[in-house]
């Protein structure tokens, strides 16, 4: 097979025969569809490739090129004359800010400004044109020579499609791809208010009540808030990863990675590339990720992190380290196959992030690919979803993100040494390992609000890379015995160790010291029969651990269960 890996123009993939996953029945949909629509999808999920077909359907000629010819034999050439009476019908504008990004204004202004020039040179006939007039031409020639003024650049597009409309008498149709990238940049960069005034107007005057237009998509992996930036545009109709209408689209389905493997003569590896790259829940369609799919074929079916080493995930990292102890409980919670059920936030504002606020934080890495929703409820407040990470590849990257957090440069090989401490029940090396821990990962901010849910939730993030270890099983706050245990890790062979861990918190100025109250929770181990779980599968070789912390300060007592001896 010859995938297309890292190629987003259409007519290329088409002209140069590869291997694709035919996705041009979204067309009959956009033309069905509302003027102007708004789809938000995770990166590299088929995006701008689906834009740039859009394109070539509707438009006669690209870069002075026939698209003729370029549908024949997809599954779009079977609409019916309703739908194929629109190929080459219209002047296209298709616009992409995939690329824009800087670290100030006027950097990315300027990255704008070009990319609008571009546009504008797509179009230099319309100097010529005899439906214009002179003063419409000097407006085209000073975006064209980059004379124009912010103010004259935000009517620039709206411009251009009366222009067009004017020259031709058919209106336009718009392609904007990737129109939040340069407002993300701007929130990251710290000229997030410059960016969203620019756009406001940018988008607002094009977009709104435009008697020129035809129909307009655009795309992005966030649907920034109608407040922030589509102030007064009702017609937009956004559609993000909660909704069903173009679901299908977008990432593969399993009928189509059925039919890849097949050609790939993959079969055999269908269900390990099911549990690696499946599982993101868009509308009512469950999808591969199309970027791991292609690469993951394209290398034999190996399984490796091929979506999530695309870019460098240091926001994801930057978000998780500065997030409040109850985030980071119950994300840590995730890990541990649990699902966590949130508020997601669909009409996304950025300053939300500085607040720390949970449903904004939530929300972003929801959109952005690193969750998926396993069920959505409709409450006054938002839809309450049920977020669940997608597949081994993300729980990949969160192990390994939270041992670099927790190894704190220490490196990978001292992290996994600290693991198998714990799991060879070497307390001394493990509790020197814990202190250094405490000492120099843990903020006391981030013990102040709730310190008992982040102390769990520390112990679990401690031991994610054991979630889908073939060896052992993860258990938390699970009933067992009389009561309900705090943590357990199983041993899936009866000749390694069971761990279970009981956790307390002592308060500043309390008068028993940590030592009582570590060994108070591991005589509630025994009192409550808390090793009953592990005692009904037959594992004898356990120990119990109690944990008592006060702030950065930690006591542990353990013992080997007597049947072990």
């Amino acid at each position: 097979m010859r995938l297309p890996i890292g190629y987003s123009d259409f007519k290329q993939v088409i002209d140069e025969k590869f291997d694709f996953v035919d996705k041009t029945l979204l067309i009959p949909e956009i033309i069905d569809g509302p003027q102007v629509v708004l789809i938000t999808r995770p990166r590299r999920f088929g995006k701008t490739l689906n834009m740039l077909m859009l394109r070539y359907f509707f438009a006669e000629t690209v870069r002075g090129q026939s698209t003729k010819g370029l549908f024949d034999n997809l599954k779009v050439m079977q609409s019916g004359e309703a739908v194929l009476k629109h190929q080459g019908q219209y002047p296209v504008i298709f616009l992409s800010f995939k690329d824009i990004k800087a670290s100030s204004f006027e950097e990315v202004y300027q990255k704008i400004y070009d990319t609008i020039t571009e546009m504008y040179g797509e179009f230099a006939y319309l100097q010529d044109s005899p439906s214009l007039s002179k003063q419409q031409k000097d407006f085209f020639i000073s975006v064209l020579e980059q004379e124009a003024s912010q103010a004259q650049l935000e009517r620039s597009l709206k411009v251009l499609t009366d222009y067009l409309f004017q020259h031709h008498g058919v209106k336009p149709i718009v392609l904007i791809d990737e129109y939040d990238t340069p407002i993300q940049s701007g929130f990251f960069g710290g000229y997030y208010n410059e960016a969203i005034g620019f756009f406001r107007g940018f988008f607002g005057v094009a977009l709104k009540d435009n008697l020129s237009l035809s129909k307009a998509v655009m795309t992005g992996i966030l649907r920034v808030s109608r407040e922030s930036l589509f102030s007064g545009l009702n017609n937009i109709s956004a559609h993000s990863i909660l909704h069903s209408k173009f679901s299908s689209f977008f990432g593969f389905t399993q009928d189509e990675i059925d039919q890849l493997l097949l050609r790939a003569d993959l079969q055999d590896k269908a269900s390990d590339i099911k549990h690696w790259y499946n599982g993101y829940q868009i509308g009512d369609s469950v999808l591969y990720n199309p970027w791991s799919i292609v690469n993951c074929i394209q290398n034999e079916g190996a399984l490796q992190p091929f979506w999530t080493n695309t870019s460098d995930n240091i926001l994801l990292k930057d978000l998780l380290r500065k997030s409040s102890a109850d985030f980071k409980a119950e994300f840590e919670t995730l890990l541990g196959g649990t699902p966590v059920e949130r508020v997601v936030d669909e009409n996304f504002v950025f300053p939300d992030l500085e607040g720390n606020r949970a449903s904004a934080l939530w929300s972003l890495i929801l959109m952005t690919g690193y969750l998926t929703v396993h069920g959505c409820e409709y409450t006054h407040n938002g839809p309450l979803c049920k977020l669940t990470i997608p597949n081994q590849e993300i729980r990949d990257l969160y192990q390994s993100t939270i041992e670099q957090w927790l190894a704190n440069g220490y490196g990978p090989e001292w992290y996994n040494k600290f693991i198998n401490h714990l799991l060879n029940g070497e307390m001394e090396d493990f509790t020197q390992g814990l202190r250094k821990i405490m000492d120099h990962t843990v903020s006391y901010h981030d013990i102040a609000s709730e310190p008992e849910p982040f102390y769990h939730g520390m112990m679990i993030g401690l031991t994610a890379s054991l979630a889908d270890h073939r060896d052992y099983e993860l258990r938390s706050n699970r009933e067992s015995g009389r009561g309900r245990y705090d943590y357990l890790i199983i041993a899936r062979d009866p000749a390694k160790l069971s761990i279970l861990l009981e956790f307390k918190q002592v308060k500043k100025g309390a008068s028993e010291t940590l030592e009582q109250s570590a060994q108070e929770a591991l005589t509630q181990i025994d009192t409550q029969g808390y090793v009953g779980e592990l005692k009904q599968r037959g594992l004898s070789k356990i120990l119990k651990l109690g944990i008592a912390f006060s702030g950065k300060r930690f006591g542990l007592v353990h013992e080997r269960d007597i049947s072990t001896t």
